[in-house]
């Protein structure tokens, strides 16, 4: 049960986690997927994917293409002017919610 509650704390945040991790560059879904698994937010490509499709799709994420010399041209995602948007309510949140979890705690 507790693995549940911690799993659905983790995805609750992960919208978030993203926009963070591309707040400021632009970012390679490898170089994402790293950002977050040093934060100790595991994710592997298969539940990112479709997540960035839909942040994407949401108008938060851009895209561009870049060649690669190691292979086929990669996707690397950014932050739109409506995701910056939404990491200013988002960071709003967090702190708000942050306060009340430690006014519980004393």
């Amino acid at each position: 049960m507790i693995d549940n509650i911690k799993s659905q704390m983790r995805k609750g945040i992960l919208e978030y986690c993203i926009l963070l991790s591309l707040e400021g560059k632009e970012a390679y879904t490898s170089e994402i997927i790293e950002h977050l698994k040093q934060a100790d937010l595991l994710v592997v490509e298969g539940t990112l994917y479709p997540l960035l499709s839909r942040m994407r799709g949401n108008g938060l994420l851009g895209y561009r293409w870049q060649e690669s010399t190691e292979g086929p041209p990669r996707k690397y995602y950014y932050i739109t002017a409506e995701g910056k948007q939404m990491l200013t309510e988002l960071d709003k949140e967090w702190q708000a919610i942050s306060k009340s979890v430690e006014t519980m705690r004393n």
